[in-house]
């Protein structure tokens, strides 16, 4: 796999609670170049693309429920689909699908680890 940057950029995507500033906090401990990419609340489908363009797009999942159980978020199903919707471009062309809804903040860096991992080396 070709970079467009040194270190590779890894940027991560997913709906509020998904677990991405958790991750990115761990993977930026870890010496990983990482840039949160707020897709979630923009109408622009390519926007992860236009203003970060990573090397690798990590998108993290979380059902409606686990995102009302992590946080006191004050949203209707409505405005978690709406989330849906504004990543779904991000979500067809993320490189790592990671679903956090059972896994620990660890197991997702550990995870997330792996993959990234995986494909910086190939």
């Amino acid at each position: 796999m070709a970079f467009k940057h040194d270190p590779p950029l890894i940027g991560i995507v997913g709906v509020c609670a998904s677990g991405k500033s958790t991750l990115i906090s761990e993977l930026q401990r870890l010496g990983y170049c990482c840039r949160h990419i707020a897709q979630e609340h923009s109408y622009v489908q390519n926007m992860w693309q236009r203003l970060t363009n990573p090397d690798v797009l990590v998108y993290l999942s979380a059902s409606y429920e686990t995102t009302l159980a992590r946080r006191n978020l004050n949203w209707t199903l409505h405005e978690y689909q709406v989330q849906l919707d504004r990543l779904n471009h991000a979500r067809q062309n993320a490189h790592l699908l990671i679903d956090t809804d059972h896994l620990s903040a660890l197991e997702v860096a550990r995870t997330a680890i792996e993959r990234i991992d995986k494909l910086i080396s190939t």
